[in-house]
């Protein structure tokens, strides 16, 4: 591994690039932070994609990429005068220092959950009217649900215990059947949000991330179907025309692979 002077000299040249592409490249003189906006999110989630496929080569090349995007808003920040990759470091450095008071300061905790505790307390003091306001509004709807039960639960707001939220679970999912019966759908549409969302509580509970379970669920189907298509080209078939017991033949020879 490099050592921390490799490591900076490395981060300066990054510096350096992106100064030279900022005053050289058209592409890089016309960007704002609105238009490398939806790029950045782009980014994200193929550094999402990688982590979940643990392909540790690709990881690095995509926090490359997320990386240049910090470096970049940083530039274009310094531009205006208000604020450069300095201000970004040590601004993220005083709120770590201040939120680590265990770390930084006397005060004691015993295990993670103080520190998510003490965490929240300590953001509520800096003037926060609410522990959810820190939740991105634009968050994917799954993802939310879970920042929003983790962020609650760090104040005190939680079940005790697993089995109380299967029973929350137990009792959505009867409230979900009794609006699918009545053919109300829009109740169903209520309840089967409840459903979600107590899974999701659920999933908290067991330490399983919903959004990475749900992704490797997705990823495992596709492998699983296209799997299914290649058989049937090579039986020139169309999958149209095939029952689905023929199907379900490929579907299980997928499943064991």
């Amino acid at each position: 591994m490099n050592s921390r002077e490799n490591q900076l000299k490395a981060f300066d040249r990054l510096l350096t690039i992106m100064d030279e592409l900022r005053e050289q490249c058209p592409w890089d003189k016309k960007q704002t932070m609105e238009t490398l906006r939806h790029l950045t999110i782009e980014e994200t989630y193929e550094l999402g994609d990688a982590i979940l496929d643990k392909d540790l080569e690709e990881v690095k090349k995509e926090l490359g990429d997320v990386l240049l995007h910090i470096v970049f808003y940083a530039k274009i920040g310094s531009e205006t005068k208000d604020f450069d990759i300095a201000d970004v470091c040590n601004s993220i450095c005083d709120k770590l220092v201040h939120r680590h008071p265990h770390i930084y300061s006397d005060v004691v905790v015993e295990n993670e959950e103080d520190v998510k505790r003490n965490w929240e307390n300590l953001k509520l003091k800096e003037g926060k009217n609410s522990v959810l306001e820190g939740v991105p509004k634009s968050l994917p709807a799954l993802v939310k649900a879970n920042r929003i039960q983790d962020k609650v639960a760090g104040v005190g707001f939680d079940w005790e215990k697993p089995e109380q939220v299967w029973e929350k679970v137990e009792e959505e999912l009867k409230e979900f059947q009794e609006e699918v019966k009545a053919e109300d759908q829009e109740a169903m549409e209520s309840e089967f949000g409840d459903v979600l969302f107590s899974m999701i509580n659920y999933a908290r509970f067991l330490n399983i991330n919903p959004e990475n379970a749900l992704e490797r669920t997705n990823k495992k189907f596709i492998k699983r179907f296209q799997y299914l298509e290649e058989k049937a080209k090579a039986l020139n078939k169309n999958l149209k025309d095939m029952t689905l017991a023929e199907m379900d033949v490929f579907w299980e020879e997928a499943k064991k692979m």
